[in-house]
Order: structure tokens, then sequence, then C-alpha cells
């Protein structure tokens, strides 16, 4: 290329444009974090397309993520948000295909693929700050082809995910697309398993599962149904609700009376809440410290309650949006 004697020096800014999310990589490009010009942030690792960590503005966090958490790929994450993936809980006797996968699949414990990223400032409506608008959006990648040799013996399918994790100044949104590739129908389970912190957790309750029938995991496989009040938490708890209405209804976590999180969801219509309490958090290896239960309570959207069947080329989606309620 021919040189310029006088051509104008690199800008380091466009003059004029406001400031936008910025997206970086660990220094190990083990995980990635976005960050919005306001200050929250969400950190996604490359391990399972495992959401760490999600920050307000004020760098409050919003996830519980045990201190004894492994993050270098030699185990699934205890806390954030790992992903369910193509069975939930320990998979069904054979013959069904996922019977020799692993509890809770293989998503979470494979590598994904950073696809890139997306950012978005529509005109804010009238009394709005612009800021309210702004978004980045962080999409992930796996294939049959990414998976080990072994997995793919255990689950012989053509499959491909994309997972996209948006951030807004007061929303975390979490969306999964499975779709088949293969020449045959698979079935497949799919779940966000939300770890969200909490300041007491005998000072929570949970709104929006009132009168759903429930699978109650420790006790009975016979189907309850919850009564009118508001679900607390007293005891070691894993119930799957099937909510009345579907994705439609939301789910609020309350703290001392007030909204602190509030859950919807959309094409999954399970809901898992998930406390370890007292001794299955100390019979835990990963679970540290032994207390973290009376700051953690999981609020799970899935579309478990049956099989997604997907027949060749299907799709099947299915997300859920946090919302900072205070």
């Amino acid at each position: 290329m021919v040189g310029r004697a006088h051509k104008p020096t690199a800008l380091a800014a466009t003059p004029g444009l406001a400031p936008q999310p910025t997206v970086t990589f660990s220094p190990d490009n083990t995980s990635v974090t976005a960050e919005l010009p306001t200050g929250e942030s969400v950190s996604v690792l490359l391990y399972g397309a495992t959401v760490t960590s999600w920050k307000d503005s004020s760098g409050d966090e919003k996830l519980w993520l045990s201190t004894a958490a492994k993050l270098d790929g030699t185990k699934a994450v205890r806390g954030g948000i790992p992903l369910v993936f193509p069975v939930f809980g320990p998979p069904p006797s054979a013959p069904h295909p996922t019977a020799n996968l692993p509890q809770h699949g293989f998503a979470r414990t494979s590598v994904w693929e950073f696809l890139g990223k997306s950012t978005s400032e529509s005109t804010p409506a009238e009394g709005a700050k612009a800021a309210d608008d702004l978004s980045v959006k962080l999409d992930f990648g796996l294939s049959a082809a990414s998976l080990s040799a072994e997995t793919q013996k255990l689950w012989p399918f053509k499959f491909n995910l994309i997972y996209s994790v948006t951030l807004n100044p007061s929303t975390l949104t979490t969306s999964l697309v499975v779709t088949n590739d293969d020449d045959k129908p698979f079935d497949s389970q799919v779940l966000l398993h939300t770890y969200l912190r909490v300041n007491d957790i005998s000072s929570v309750s949970i709104q929006g599962l009132s009168n759903s029938p429930y699978l109650d995991k420790l006790l009975s496989p016979q189907a309850q149904t919850s009564g009118p009040s508001d679900l607390t938490i007293t005891q070691e708890t894993d119930h799957v609700y099937s909510t009345p209405n579907g994705a439609s209804d939301p789910v609020t976590v309350l703290e001392n009376g007030k909204p602190r999180f509030v859950v919807t969801r959309d094409n999954l219509a399970q809901v898992v809440v998930w406390n370890p309490w007292t001794e299955k958090a100390a019979g835990m290896g990963d679970f540290e410290p032994k207390g973290g239960y009376k700051n953690m309570l999981c609020v799970e959207p899935g579309a478990v309650g049956t099989w997604q069947t997907l027949e060749p080329g299907d799709a099947f989606e299915g997300a859920q949006t946090i919302s900072i309620a205070n």
C-alpha cells in the first residue's frame, strides 16, 4: 500500500456516539464477560455455556455460585445457570436413548463455541432513559460434532444448540434453541438450572405456584397439588411444578414480603424449585460454604414434564427472563 503523507490519524471513538457495551475474554479464553456502559455485567464460562455471574450497576451479584465450584472443566459448575440437555435428572431405564447419559445430560459438561455478540439501542419511550433500552446478546453453539467420541456413542443423534444470553439494565434473558439435524426423530428435555442469590432463605417466599400440580422428588412419585398460599422453604426442597396456565404464569421471588426477582418463561411449562438445606449441602463436596443454602434458591424453568419429540429438521425453543424487582 502506498503511504499518504497527510493521512488522518485513527479515531479512538466515533464523535457523538454514546458509550456501548463491551465484551471481553478472560486471559485464558475460557470465559466471556459483557458489560453495559451503566455497569451491569454478565459472565459466561465456555465450559457448559454456564452463566457464572450477573451483576447490577452497583456490582451486586444476583446469582449464587459455590466458592468450591469447579471452573476448570473437570465437573459441572455448582451455581450460576447450568444448562440441562437432553435429559433432566437421572436418565430413565433402557431402552430409552438417554439411558446411558449422565444425570442432567451433557450440555453442562461440554465446551461450547462462542458465536459472537450483538448490541441494540432502540429509541427510548417518552420519559425513559436511553440506557434503559441498551442490551448486549452473547451467542454460543454446541453440535454433535463438538462432542467427544464417547458422548456421541452414548447419544448418537445429530443436533444443533444455540444458546443466547441477553443482558439489559434490569433483566437477564437466557434462551436455548434445539434443532434436530438428524434423519430420525429424537426425544429431549431442557432446563435452565438457575441459582438465584438471596439474603436469607428464611425470609423468602415464592408466588406464582399456588394451586399447581407438582412432583415432590424427595417423597412420592405421585403428583400433588400445592395450596393457595405462597411457597416458603423450611427444609430440603425439590419440587417440579406444572403451572395451570403453562409458561404464561410468572414466578416471583419475594424477600421479607418485597419482590426481589420475577421469572417469566417462554415455552417452558415446568418450574423446579430446589434448595438442598443443611444435610444435603453438607454432603456435596463442591457446595461451599456449607451454610450457603441460606443464600440461594434454585428457580429452574424447563420443559421436563414429558419428552419433547423433534422430527428431522424441527426445532424447539425455550427461554427465561429474570427481572430485578428491587
